[in-house]
């Protein structure tokens, strides 16, 4: 389970994490990336920084609920472990695709951690 200040919630952040954000496509997972810019009035202090947050994205196109439910499961664990890598202020938004639920919690990780290091380097390409 994600901890509840790593948990995307708003509508809004969802929009502009996927209207905004880099976009990496992996065969069971589309991984947004989100970098959002303090605002003037806050600190740079990282105890004051907003933590990380994750949003995830299951259509009814990845089955029944029970299965979107266990893919949601896998996601959430999977996203719990990449935490400590994420920036401040970073949002990620993980959508699944209909493939998703077959493959394995590995499997699921692995396309995630791939996706992320491609929005890496394309950022740092573009910077």
């Amino acid at each position: 389970m994600l901890p509840a200040q790593h948990r995307m919630r708003r509508s809004a952040d969802f929009g502009a994490t996927v209207k905004y954000g880099r976009r990496a496509v992996q065969p069971d997972l589309v991984i947004y990336d989100r970098r959002t810019e303090p605002t003037e009035t806050s600190t740079p202090d990282a105890a004051t920084a907003t933590p990380p947050q994750v949003g995830l994205i299951i259509a009814k196109t990845v089955g029944s609920a029970v299965e979107r439910h266990q893919v949601a499961r896998r996601l959430r664990h999977v996203a719990r472990t990449l935490l400590a890598e994420l920036q401040p202020d970073e949002r990620l938004v993980i959508r699944a695709l209909p493939g998703s639920r077959d493959a394995t919690s590995a499997t699921l990780g692995a396309q995630l951690r791939a996706g992320l290091q491609s929005i890496r380097r394309t950022a740092g390409a573009v910077r």
